[in-house]
């Protein structure tokens, strides 16, 4: 099976994402993240690596806009959210896609529903959302789970509808938090391959994992975060 074909979009002008010193702490504690500048270029993929607690969450927090930098600034799509207002903010996440660690799934709704809510809330046909979540709920491997609710459905299940429906609507950036962290190595490639088939056709991704032969297998270049320290570094060899 091949994976679901996106429509093509045209790419913006601008860095897809760009933080200039920016500053993260929790309630007048410490930072946990200090002096980050980086620029993300439009249809890129990264992986984002480093050890437990260097602030790799913190850091996609700030890009997926959950939080506001305690100093700097941060850009998405060329315009400065930092002092951006809440219903501007709202706008700007409709062009993200985020997997979050915790899922974030809506235990109410089926496994269908909750990924056809980004579609649906968009306002796009009905027969239009029947066919791309269907057809991306089979790639992921749910095909007979379409109708279950989250708190029948494992964790790696759970998982892959998280994912299914942060990429159902084409996002122009991806943001995902260890997304085959609970899937086989087989499962893992097939969300891996989804993942780079969108960055073909025009997303920026960034995945934060821990997962090192994820990360030497497919030649991505990396972004590195320990002791508060943000260091590019090259794709691995094959």
């Amino acid at each position: 099976m091949n994976p679901p074909t996106p429509q093509v979009e045209k790419k913006l002008p601008g860095d897809t994402i760009s933080l200039n010193q920016v500053g993260l702490r929790y309630d007048g504690g410490p930072e946990v993240l200090s002096d980050l500048s980086l620029t993300i270029a439009p249809g890129s993929f990264h992986f984002l690596t480093g050890p437990s607690g260097a602030g790799k969450t913190s850091l996609l927090s700030l890009m997926y806009l959950a939080k506001r930098p305690t100093r700097g600034r941060v850009l998405l799509f060329g315009e400065d959210t930092t002092a951006a207002k809440r219903t501007r903010l709202a706008i700007m996440r409709r062009r993200l896609g985020v997997v979050f660690q915790d899922f974030r799934l809506l235990d109410h709704m089926t496994a269908f529903d909750n990924v056809a809510l980004p579609l649906r809330v968009a306002g796009v046909a009905p027969g239009v959302v029947q066919r791309d979540v269907t057809e991306l709920l089979k790639w992921v491997g749910l095909e007979n789970e379409m109708d279950k609710h989250p708190p029948a459905l494992s964790g790696g299940q759970q998982q892959r509808v998280a994912i299914a429906r942060a990429v159902v609507n084409r996002p122009k950036l991806i943001l995902a938090d260890e997304p085959t962290g609970n899937v086989d190595d087989a499962i893992a490639l097939r969300l891996m391959t989804l993942f780079v088939e969108l960055h073909k056709i025009g997303s920026s991704v960034i995945i934060a994992t821990h997962n090192h032969a994820l990360v030497e297998r497919f030649p991505f270049p990396r972004l590195h975060l320990e002791d508060g320290v943000l260091t590019r570094m090259p794709a691995a060899r094959n």
